[in-house]
C-alpha cells in the first residue's frame, strides 16, 4: 500500500514537472517571453551605466545622490497627489534612496505618453460641442434632488457629461442577465456596433457575441471593436485585430505592451461600453469572458452588474468610445453622424448623467462622485466593490457618514481573485468598522460589482472600483442615475445579496491569523503603487 501511494505521489510530481516545464518553454519562446527578455536587457544596461558612472564620479556620487532626492521630495509634497500616495513614495525612497528616486521620476515623467495626452486633450476641445448641455434636463434634476443637482453642475463642466431626462434604464444583477439581453440588442442593430472593453477573451461568450459581430460586418453594420493592450499577455493572440479585419470588424487595441519601458502601461483603458446604433448602450463591470456569466467558475459565483441606457444619454457613451478610437491613430471622422438617433418619444422618470474618468486629467472625477454621496446621504449608503484600497478621502468620507448615523454597508468578496490585495482590504475594515461602517463579504464567491446606492434616490453603476487603480490610473466610465425606476431594482438587488452575506464583525477579524494581518499591514505601505 505505501510503495503503491509513493508511485502515485511520483506520478503527480513528475506530471506537475512536466507541466511547468512546458508552461515555461511555452512563454519563454513566445511573444511575451521576448517582451520580457528585452524589458530586462534595458534594465541590465540601465543598471550597468550606472554602475559605470558610479565608479567614475566615486568622489561626488553620494553629494549628487543626496541634492538629487531632496530635489525630487520637494517636488513631491508640491505634487498635487493624495497624501496617501505621498507617503508611499517617501516610504519608498527613503527605504531606497537611489532605485526609489528614479522609479518615481520615471513614472512622473511619464516617457512615451507625451503624444497621447496631447492628443486627448486636443479631442476632447473639439468634442465638447457634441454632448449638449440640456436646461430643461436640470431642472428636473434640481426638483428630483437638491445634492444631485449641485453634483451635476460640477460634472457638467466636462466635456463627456450632460444631465439627461426621460431616460430608459433597465438594471443587470448578474452577467448572465446583460449576456442574454446585449445577444438580443446586437441583432437588432442596423448601422453600427461599438465596442470598448477591458478584457475580452475566446470562450462561449464572446464566441457567441462574434458570430453575431461577423455577421452584421457582413450585411455593412459598422462594428469597431477596441480592448486593452493587457489581453495579448494570456487572452488573445497579438494578430487579433487583424484576425477581426479578415471578417470585416474594425479593431484597435489600448496600450499594446512592447518591449520598451514606459510609464504609458500604468494607464489602462478599464472602460466597458457598447453602444448600438446611437440608441442603446450598455455600461457595467461586466467583461467579455466566460466567468463573467458564469459558464466557468474561477471563484465560485461571479456577481457583476450592468445598466442598459436608452435615450439621450447614449450619445455621452458613443462621445467617449470614439474619443478613445481616435487617441493612437486618428481618423477624419465626424462624431455628429453617430449622435441623436436616439427614440425622442421616450418618457420616464428621473435623470441619468453618464461620465468619464481620465489619469490624464487632474481632477479625480469618480472619487469625488462617490464622496459627494457620502457626505449628502441622509438614510444609507450601500456599496459593493471587488476591492477597498483607500485614500484619506474616501477613507474620512465613509467613516465621517456612518458616524453622523448613516447606515454605511460595504460589500466584499467572500472568495477573492487576488489574494494579496483582499488581504489588504482587509487591513481597512478594523478603522471602518470602528466608525460604524457595516462590512459583509459575499458567501457565495466574487464580488466584481461596482454599485453606490443611496437614500431610495440615487445610485452609480459603472466600471469604477474603491481602489487607487481605477481612481487615478485608469479610463473609466459609469452611470450616475437619480430617480430613475431602475432604483427600485437595484434595491432589490442590494437586499438579495446581504442575505447572501456573512457580516463582519471584531470577533470575526480576530480569528484572522497573525501572517495575514502582518501580510495586509505590510502591504498598506505601498498601497497607492499597487
Amino acid at each position: 500500500m505505501r510503495k503503491k501511494r509513493k508511485r502515485e505521489k511520483k506520478g503527480k510530481v513528475i506530471k506537475l514537472a512536466a507541466k511547468w516545464k512546458k508552461g515555461f518553454f511555452s512563454i519563454a519562446f513566445s511573444r511575451l517571453g521576448l517582451i520580457i527578455l528585452f524589458l530586462l536587457l534595458q534594465i541590465g544596461v540601465m543598471m550597468s551605466v550606472w554602475s559605470f558612472l558610479k565608479d567614475l564620479v566615486s568622489d561626488y556620487l553620494l553629494t549628487i545622490q543626496g541634492v538629487f532626492e531632496v530635489i525630487v521630495l520637494i517636488a513631491l509634497m508640491n505634487r498635487n497627489m493624495s497624501s496617501s500616495a505621498k507617503l508611499s513614495w517617501m516610504l519608498l525612497i527613503t527605504a531606497m534612496p537611489l532605485s526609489g528616486t528614479l522609479f518615481y521620476v520615471w513614472t512622473t515623467v511619464e516617457m512615451g505618453y507625451g503624444t497621447t495626452r496631447q492628443r486627448l486633450k486636443r479631442i476632447s476641445e473639439e468634442s465638447k460641442k457634441y454632448v449638449r448641455k440640456n436646461e430643461s434636463a436640470s431642472k428636473k434634476l434640481r426638483a428630483i434632488n437638491r445634492e444631485s443637482a449641485a453634483l451635476a453642475k460640477y460634472l457638467t463642466s466636462f466635456d463627456d457629461t450632460s444631465v439627461y431626462e426621460n431616460v430608459r434604464v433597465e438594471y443587470f444583477p448578474f452577467g448572465e442577465d446583460k449576456f442574454d439581453r446585449l445577444l438580443e440588442e446586437l441583432e437588432n442593430a442596423k448601422e453600427f456596433i461599438f465596442l470598448e472593453y477591458f478584457i475580452i477573451e475566446e470562450g462561449y461568450m464572446w464566441g457567441r457575441i462574434l458570430e453575431i459581430l461577423t455577421r452584421k460586418a457582413k450585411e455593412g453594420v459598422d462594428v469597431r471593436v477596441m480592448y486593452d493592450g493587457t489581453c495579448e499577455f494570456s487572452k488573445l493572440p497579438h494578430d487579433y485585430p487583424k484576425r477581426l479585419a479578415e471578417v470585416g470588424i474594425r479593431c484597435k487595441v489600448w496600450e499594446r505592451i512592447k518591449p520598451v519601458l514606459t510609464s504609458s502601461y500604468n494607464y489602462r483603458d478599464h472602460r466597458k461600453i457598447l453602444v448600438i446604433d446611437g440608441k442603446k448602450a450598455f455600461c457595467g463591470g461586466i467583461n467579455l469572458a466566460d466567468e463573467y456569466i458564469n459558464r466557468i467558475v474561477k471563484f465560485g459565483i461571479w456577481k457583476d452588474t450592468a445598466v442598459m441606457l436608452e435615450g439621450a444619454a447614449v450619445d455621452s457613451f458613443t462621445v467617449m468610445f470614439l474619443k478613445m478610437w481616435n487617441v493612437k491613430t486618428p481618423e477624419a471622422e465626424d462624431f455628429e453622424r453617430f449622435l441623436c438617433r436616439y427614440d425622442k418619444n421616450i418618457s420616464c422618470d428621473g435623470c441619468v448623467i453618464p461620465y468619464a474618468e481620465s489619469p490624464l486629467n487632474e481632477h479625480q472625477i469618480a472619487e469625488r462622485v462617490y464622496t459627494d454621496i457620502l457626505y449628502s446621504a441622509k438614510d444609507y449608503v450601500y456599496i459593493m466593490t471587488p476591492y477597498l484600497i483607500l485614500d484619506d478621502e474616501l477613507t474620512a468620507a465613509l467613516r465621517f457618514a456612518a458616524e453622523r448615523g448613516v447606515d454605511v454597508r460595504i460589500v466584499m468578496p467572500g472568495i477573492p481573485d487576488k489574494k494579496p490585495i483582499w488581504l489588504l482590504g482587509k487591513n481597512y475594515y478594523r478603522y471602518l468598522l470602528k466608525a460604524g461602517v457595516k462590512i459583509y463579504e459575499y458567501i457565495p464567491g466574487f464580488m466584481h460589482s461596482k454599485v453606490f446606492l443611496s437614500d431610495n434616490i440615487k445610485a452609480v453603476v459603472g466600471t469604477i472600483n474603491l481602489d487607487y487603480r481605477s481612481l487615478y490610473h485608469h479610463f473609466e466610465c459609469a452611470a450616475y442615475l437619480c430617480g430613475v425606476g431602475a432604483i427600485k431594482d437595484i434595491q432589490t438587488d442590494f437586499v438579495e445579496v446581504f442575505s447572501k452575506c456573512r457580516e463582519i464583525t471584531y470577533d470575526s477579524l480576530k480569528k484572522d491569523n497573525f501572517i495575514r494581518k502582518l501580510s495586509g499591514a505590510v502591504l498598506r505601505l505601498i498601497a497607492p503603487l499597487l
